[in-house]
């Protein structure tokens, strides 16, 4: 290449000075004004000019586990978001509240009587945020409702209290209306408590596809809370003990082990502790697993918040399971179709001699322990082709898949799947598993 046809390159930071931006050539010293972490790259050839902007995005969210969150003593729903000691101006407060209908016929006195005691101006606004609902219809309700209302997108953050599709619906709203504003997450069930509430997605259903539109758009805080268990039925709980046997048999034997053990009690407790446990050390099996299933779920989202890598191992239960919740909606809940996911990918595991015999045998009977469905009717071999058709798209033509390789272990593969290993596996798993569930 000539030196006239070489394009010439000159990097700008920015620099603030009285109000106003200015670029500065990179080797230039700053004595006065703000330096900005964005820079600008001018490439001039004899085609035009062009400008490359490199702008990184600090990015701070805060996820706060709370006993009792809807006690007016508690100032953790109205100020939790905020640093220590930063209460705000003394302007009256405003919150708009999106509750889930259910949470709101249990729940709604209380989060009242919590914002009359602080003197707050508030709007609850209840919806009936389920699966079947989930739709762009539900977030034009909101964000009519919270124009009505009208709030400072800075200072007053909306608040969603309900589970994962509450969550879900209320985050897309939030990162829609005047482009951003700040929202929290207070989820109700286990599910969100451990999968929902603690990463940057959010999203609605569209055209017969789970999640198909959506952000990352985080929440300014998470608040979680276990008394919300206390209303749950058998079922929910152990819907969102999938998601941490999920956890458990990617990356963290201990937890799996927990489950294995205490699973029948820690449902039939509902998670709830006898007393505070401030330590590690003195925490129950319902504080640790807790605890475990969040900071294992945060190791692996924090890194990967937009998910521009796509190898992932949270996706594991999560490859076949969004088109069989479709299929059979609202006959399953999300993490029973997650379970079965993974109940199936377990065998597939073992047929391509990834986990033992024996390990597989643990893992199913740890599964039926958490009552939780191992198999289902409506998982041919064609949902299951095709929804791993599906992945190689969606990851540009690398399967990416997450198997166990132990207990506690796992591996993203990126071949395909040899149709007769994958008929092996189905076969094996239907004529086990649909008997044992019978």
């Amino acid at each position: 290449m000539s030196s006239e046809s070489r394009p010439q390159v000159t990097r700008f930071n920015l620099v603030q000075v009285n109000g106003t931006w200015v670029r500065k050539k990179e080797a230039c010293e700053f004595t006065e004004g703000t330096l900005s972490d964005a820079k600008i790259e001018e490439r001039k050839s004899h085609h035009g000019v062009t400008w490359t902007v490199a702008s990184p995005l600090a990015l701070t969210y805060r996820i706060t586990q709370s006993q009792n969150i809807l006690d007016p003593t508690n100032h953790t729903l109205l100020w939790g978001h905020l640093e220590d000691g930063d209460r705000g101006s003394s302007q009256p407060v405003k919150r708009f509240v999106v509750v889930d209908d259910t949470v709101n016929r249990l729940y709604g006195p209380w989060i009242s009587r919590y914002f009359q005691s602080r003197k707050v101006n508030y709007k609850i606004l209840p919806l009936p945020t389920t699966e079947e609902n989930k739709s762009l219809e539900l977030v034009t309700k909101i964000l009519e409702e919270l124009h009505a209302f009208s709030i400072d997108r800075r200072s007053e953050p909306i608040i969603a209290i309900g589970g994962g599709v509450c969550l879900d619906v209320v985050g897309l709203a939030a990162a829609l209306y005047r482009r951003r504003t700040p929202y929290i997450r207070v989820p109700t069930t286990l599910l969100a408590y451990i999968d929902a509430s603690v990463g940057a997605k959010n999203g609605v259903n569209f055209c017969g596809s789970k999640n198909k539109l959506g952000t990352y758009i985080p929440p300014a805080a998470t608040f979680l809370d276990r008394s919300f268990f206390k209303s749950l039925p058998r079922r929910q709980i152990s819907n969102g003990m999938a998601e941490m046997l999920k956890m458990a048999l990617m990356k963290h034997r201990g937890l799996f082990e927990i489950l294995e053990v205490e699973g029948q009690r820690l449902l039939d407790t509902k998670f709830q502790s006898c007393g505070q446990k401030n330590t590690p050390e003195e925490e129950d099996a319902a504080c640790q697993s807790t605890r475990i299933a969040i900071e294992t779920m945060l190791e692996e989202l924090a890194p990967n918040l937009w998910e521009d890598d796509l190898d992932r191992l949270v996706d594991f239960g999560h490859l076949i399971s969004p088109e069989l919740e479709m299929k059979v909606l609202p006959a399953l809940l999300h993490g029973e179709a997650v379970n079965i996911d993974m109940a199936f990918m377990v065998y597939l595991a073992q047929q391509r001699a990834l986990l033992t015999a024996p390990e597989k045998d643990r893992i199913v009977k740890c599964m039926l322990g958490l009552e939780l469905p191992v198999w289902h009717p409506d998982v041919s071999l064609d949902l299951i082709r095709k929804s791993l058709a599906e992945r190689l798209k969606h990851c540009g033509g690398s399967l990416r898949m997450p198997l166990p390789t132990g207990l506690g272990r796992a591996e993203i593969f990126q071949e395909a799947i040899a149709d007769d290993t994958l008929c092996q596996a189905f076969q094996r798993w239907t004529d086990e598993l649909q008997r044992r569930q019978d």
